[in-house]
């Protein structure tokens, strides 16, 4: 099979498209024909070395931990899943991933794929979805009518972020530049500051929220600033940066990182059957371009979520 993968850490040169032997099925796996895998930030910060005590690899190794596509072969002890279904997985960090044309995965990792996007547009979902919906109701505890500044809401997890804190009945305020507005507001987003114009804490100065999700990259000072505008007994998660904790006031903070849960992710893609939430692709690649998509990414050109197609 066709792969991309990298045999040493370094910049994005090291990763090149070229023959990998197909995986087997070993026992309580699958392997999935992939229609696409996404890029994800974190697969840059693994080529690149900066993660190898956390997730250590066996290298060559083939990123994408995120997977859309068509189960061809089920291994032992495998039950529920069968050839032919149609799933997605977020995928583990420290083992071979879907860029590629086939993919070895947990079974205990699946879930069905949406029925009403395409199938390779889905693998925009596991990863940053599980992000948005963990950060809001497992680490903030998000309850109807309590008020959320999300900062990033137009990057890949802060799209779904906004849906479903408006879907849980909470007035949200977002950060976005003009390009992604438009789409931000139709997510039902109450207030939208542009970021590029002022920053964050003095657009929004003399406002306080009960949630403060931090998306963005962030310096000391201005996660300090962001987690300034958490109200009494509220929290502030961020997915990049550290917050300052009030105890005083009662503020909490959470520094978090996302982790596989099919179940979770089978309740987002009902969600997306239903019509209650929207993937977002904001670019769709060959998988060839997978060292392209790093180097955009790293000049700050990569808006929303790309996806790579085998």
């Amino acid at each position: 099979m066709k792969a991309m993968r990298y045999h040493s850490y370094g910049d994005s040169d090291v990763l090149t498209y070229e023959t990998a032997e197909r995986p087997a099925a070993g026992a309580g796996q699958v392997v999935v024909k992939v229609a696409a895998t996404s890029f994800n930030p974190v697969d840059a910060a693994i080529r690149a070395g900066f993660l190898q005590q956390a997730f250590p690899l066996t290298l060559p190794h083939i990123p994408g931990i995120d997977v859309a596509g068509i189960i061809d072969e089920v291994g032992a002890g495998v039950t529920g899943w069968k050839a032919g279904d149609a799933v997605v997985a977020f995928l583990p960090m420290d083992a071979d991933g879907a860029a590629a044309e086939y993919v070895a995965a947990p079974a205990r990792l699946l879930a069905a794929a949406p029925r009403t996007v395409d199938l390779a547009d889905a693998a925009a979902l596991p990863a940053v979805g599980l992000t948005a919906w963990q950060a809001l109701f497992e680490h903030a505890g998000l309850t109807a009518g309590q008020s959320v500044l999300v900062n990033g809401a137009g990057g890949a997890v802060g799209g779904y972020a906004v849906q479903l804190a408006v879907q849980a009945g909470a007035p949200v305020t977002a950060t976005a530049s003009a390009r992604s507005a438009e789409r931000i507001r139709a997510y039902g987003a109450g207030r939208i500051v542009d970021y590029t114009a002022a920053p964050p804490a003095r657009a929004v100065a003399g406002r306080r929220f009960d949630v403060v999700l931090n998306l963005a990259s962030a310096s000391a000072q201005e996660s300090a600033e962001l987690a300034g505008l958490v109200a009494d007994g509220g929290i502030f998660v961020s997915t990049t940066a550290a917050g300052v904790e009030d105890l005083a006031r009662g503020v909490r903070a959470v520094r978090m990182s996302a982790r596989s849960d099919a179940a979770q992710l089978a309740g987002l893609v009902t969600r997306i059957d239903a019509g209650d939430l929207r993937i977002d692709v904001a670019g769709r690649r060959p998988l060839a371009d997978l060292a392209a998509v790093h180097d955009a990414a790293a000049a700050g050109r990569l808006p929303g979520k790309t996806i790579l197609i085998p």
